[in-house]
């Protein structure tokens, strides 16, 4: 059964196209180590929560927007071999600092129990 990994990040607005760039650009690196798909959503309708929610949970800015991802790969073997193979390749680096706060970034690994 195919491992879903899930992200969620405040991205400054200005620097919207610098993160589907910079997503682009590693996620065909990632594919190269095994990633199935990746889908990059920009946040539209991400409402403040008064508990819990997307916003709190990035400690969003003014100026910023929620950012949610995720990535499929085949399994957990296959997505924790393929990390290994990202962390170590030199053209992520090539790729410069991430166009947002990396400490505000939540993310965690999912093994689907539905799927439609």
């Amino acid at each position: 059964m195919a491992y879903v990994e899930g992200v969620a990040a405040a991205v400054p607005n200005a620097n919207k196209e610098a993160y589907r760039d910079f997503a682009l650009r590693s996620g065909e690196i990632f594919k190269e180590y095994g990633l199935l798909s990746l889908v990059e959503c920009w946040g539209d309708d991400v409402p403040a929560g008064e508990l819990t929610s997307f916003p709190m949970a990035v400690k969003l800015k003014e100026g910023e927007t929620v950012v949610f991802s995720w990535m499929i790969w085949p399994d957990k073997a296959s997505r924790d071999a393929g990390w290994a193979k990202i962390m170590e390749d030199p053209r992520m680096d090539a790729l410069g600092d991430m166009p947002f706060d990396g400490k505000r970034m939540i993310f965690g690994g999912f093994v689907p129990i539905v799927e439609l």
